[in-house]
């Protein structure tokens, strides 16, 4: 597939990687794992790691999707606030979902198990667009310290200097369990990791149907019939590809990233390193590389069709964060879609044999690596934490196969507008 979003610094950083997996005529596996981002290679691992003989297909190459392309933030939690999930689900499951996704770092412990090179830094703040947005995150900052003992520094507005040098942020959360990384060198290294464990990784194959048979499920790709026990779908934006039912749960969301050439004042304008995202609806995002270059992210598009320059269309929002480095060259400019829900929480579950997740709204460089051990963890038998996430409240959008889109875009462009409108 020719990819017109392909000009990423990731990808011109990445480390060397080649499936050494080749065809052969023995194609039955315990687990067949449709998609290569760190949801499908999380489960891939993990699955190995129970004693499943595994296969997982990729229709491009490992890291092609969101999961090589996105804003490398690594942001404890969900969409929803902790005190949003105790008042809606009650104590107890919110305890066990905030267990899961602020303290169980997974990312982290496969990083420093496999020794995966992604550039990992700590450090993630949350930045107030409005004094509104500030007094939220201050009161729930002071509800995650009484409640979960969960600590973090609440920034005031005199003193975001320390963190990013621009006067627009009203203060903010600077929560030290958060970080950033290089999202596709860590799914190579997942993926390294994988075929290590005894996974067959097959790129360039696409699976384009879901079977079933009184032996279990299956998978059909371009070249081969492949059976499995269980079949794990994890395609995310494209999940409606393989499982028409299932793509009525997400839109997808076209999202842009810029980086910049290295920066003689990179250190300047992130003085604490920190990867940095603002409050607003179409929220603009940022980090330095390892190389200090700025990588920012900025700008949504409803329209599967991207930017003729990217770097032009991100530009802006760059320069109303940082007008200091306005004339500053950009290298690289990319972009890709992100699965939205109705409600922002991810889709989890299973039928039968066959698990899947997706809609991971955005939020999803942490979570998506604890769902697929989540996914394996049900799959060896234990299905307890597994099932507090697919039991998540989730509705496909309305307006079926044709006004879907057109409705979902309708809503979207209301809260963007709302930013706008202050």
């Amino acid at each position: 597939m020719t990819d017109p979003l392909a000009n990423s610094y990731y990808a011109a950083t990445a480390h060397k990687w080649r499936s050494a997996f080749r065809m052969g005529e023995d194609l039955s596996f315990d687990v067949a794992v449709i998609g290569g981002g760190f949801t499908g290679l999380s489960a891939a691992l993990a699955c190995a790691e129970r004693g499943f003989s595994v296969i997982l297909i990729e229709r491009e190459h490992i890291g092609f999707g969101a999961s090589g392309r996105n804003g490398g933030q690594l942001i404890p939690g969900l969409r929803w606030t902790a005190s949003e999930l105790e008042t809606e689900f009650g104590r107890e499951r919110a305890d066990t979902l905030f267990d899961l996704c602020w303290r169980d770092n997974r990312v982290k412990a496969r990083i420093a198990r496999h020794g995966i090179d992604c550039n990992l830094k700590a450090g993630h703040l949350e930045a107030a667009w409005t004094p509104k947005d500030f007094d939220a995150m201050r009161r729930e900052a002071e509800y995650l310290a009484a409640r979960f003992d969960y600590q973090s520094e609440v920034v005031g507005k005199g003193d975001m200097t320390a963190h990013v040098a621009t006067p627009l942020y009203h203060g903010g959360i600077h929560d030290p369990q958060g970080g950033h990384f290089h999202p596709l060198n860590y799914a190579i290294g997942l993926a390294q990791a994988a075929e290590a464990a005894g996974v067959s990784i097959l790129e360039g194959q696409r699976a384009h149907k879901i079977t079933e048979n009184p032996r279990g499920p299956g998978v059909i790709t371009d070249r081969a019939h492949i059976g499995a026990r269980y079949v794990i779908d994890a395609t995310d934006s494209w999940i409606g590809h393989v499982e028409p039912d299932l793509g009525r749960y997400t839109v997808p969301i076209m999202n842009y990233n810029i980086a910049t050439e290295p920066l003689k004042n990179a250190d300047a304008l992130l003085p604490s390193d920190t990867a940095v995202a603002d409050s607003r609806f179409v929220l603009n995002y940022f980090r330095l590389s390892a190389d200090k270059r700025l990588i920012f992210g900025g700008g949504e598009r409803y329209s599967q069709t991207p930017p003729r320059d990217i770097a032009a269309f991100v530009r802006p929002f760059m320069m109303q964060v940082f007008p200091q480095i306005a004339d500053a060259k950009i290298d690289y400019g990319w972009g890709g879609a992100v699965a939205v829900t109705m409600n922002r929480l991810p889709h989890i579950g299973r039928r039968g044999n066959v698990f899947f997740a997706h809609g991971f709204s955005g939020h999803g460089a942490l979570v998506t690596t604890l769902a697929g051990e989540l996914i394996a963890e049900a799959m060896a038998g234990t299905a307890e934490r597994f099932d507090i996430f697919a039991n998540l409240p989730s509705r496909p959008f309305p307006g079926g196969p044709w006004l879907r889109r057109p409705l979902a875009t309708l809503g979207l462009l209301w809260y963007a507008l709302r930013d706008r409108l202050g």
